[in-house]
């Protein structure tokens, strides 16, 4: 039996279309590589041509993978992963563990979910590098290059490692005293179609947000408006402690502000519950050991139950 001859000239190619899928762009990508934009694409082309298919659709502002794109990072992107890993452990001194955990986070979760993590995660493992980027869409976990993210119950694929980061906690209207004063106070959700409210559009779907309440087994969406719109809920607090309207937010993002009296709660016997922001991650990553211990320190510091894994629906 004749054994296959593997081209390994290529693999610096696929370590560079790797980076261009992760980031969706020759620029990030040239940045992380510490290379010029246009090295990347002549390596990514050259690739494209040893394997006679294109990889990526090119548009003068966005970088998207064809499908034999994505084939090709959920196939090869792991084992990328893994042997890169391998080659920083091979450095480390007996019992160390080195090499980079990658996650996605929301930008409302550091500070209550990754901010008391983190500190002593770096004190135990200084030669594990953390990567964070901070985005509110949905990611593709494997093939963004990602090792594991953070998200709501809600938004966790069901096939996914879950780890519980946080207590179930509420979403609630919220409003400064001033703005209270001069528009007065809803009694019912139905209400906040007379009010101004921060709204939230989605970088998912790029539709604004309903707000979401529940009373009994009574629910509401109320598709709310108002002239300020953002992507970013951590603004919303802001602009609603200047008076510049309504807003819904997770309840432990506020409650400084509401010890201090610069907003207040609305509609509280109607705010929904939701179970909480969780760690997740598929479970072929558990053979990480840099993910490990991380995953270890989080429910270390968190004292939440053990990993579950969800099975798939029907």
């Amino acid at each position: 039996m004749q054994v296959p001859i593997v081209n390994t000239s290529l693999f610096p190619h696929l370590q560079t279309f790797l980076a261009v899928a992760r980031t969706r762009s020759f620029s990030a990508a040239a940045r992380d590589l510490g290379i010029s934009r246009s090295a990347v694409s002549q390596s990514v082309r050259l690739l494209e041509e040893k394997l006679r298919v294109p990889l990526v659709a090119r548009t003068t502002r966005s970088v998207s993978l064809t499908e034999a794109g994505r084939r090709l990072v959920e196939s090869a992107g792991p084992a990328v992963t893994q042997v890169q890993a391998a080659l920083t452990q091979a450095s480390a001194k007996p019992g160390e563990v080195v090499g980079r955990v990658r996650l996605t986070v929301p930008r409302a979760a550091f500070h209550f979910v990754i901010e008391p993590v983190l500190p002593k995660f770096r004190e135990r493992h200084p030669r594990i590098e953390v990567d964070l980027v901070f985005e509110d869409r949905m990611v593709d976990l494997v093939g963004e290059g990602f090792d594991a993210g953070v998200r709501l119950s809600e938004y966790v694929e069901r096939d996914m490692v879950s780890v519980r980061l946080t207590d179930a906690f509420r979403f609630i209207v919220v409003g400064s005293p001033t703005y209270l004063g001069r528009h007065g106070t809803p009694g019912r959700p139905e209400d906040l179609l007379e009010h101004e409210c921060l709204t939230f559009r989605s970088s998912t779907t790029g539709s604004l947000y309903a707000w979401e309440f529940e009373r009994g087994r009574r629910t509401w969406r109320v598709p709310v408006r108002g002239s300020l719109v953002v992507n970013d809920g951590l603004i919303c607090i802001r602009w609603a402690e200047q008076g510049l309207g309504l807003t819904y937010v997770m309840e432990p993002l506020v409650g400084e502000q509401l010890r201090k009296g610069s907003l207040q709660r609305v509609l509280e016997p109607y705010a929904a519950t939701v179970p909480g922001f969780f760690l997740y991650y598929p479970s072929r990553a558990q053979s990480s050991a840099p993910l490990r211990l991380f995953v270890e320190t989080v429910r270390e510091l968190t004292r939440k139950p053990p990993v579950a894994t969800k099975q798939p629906g029907p």
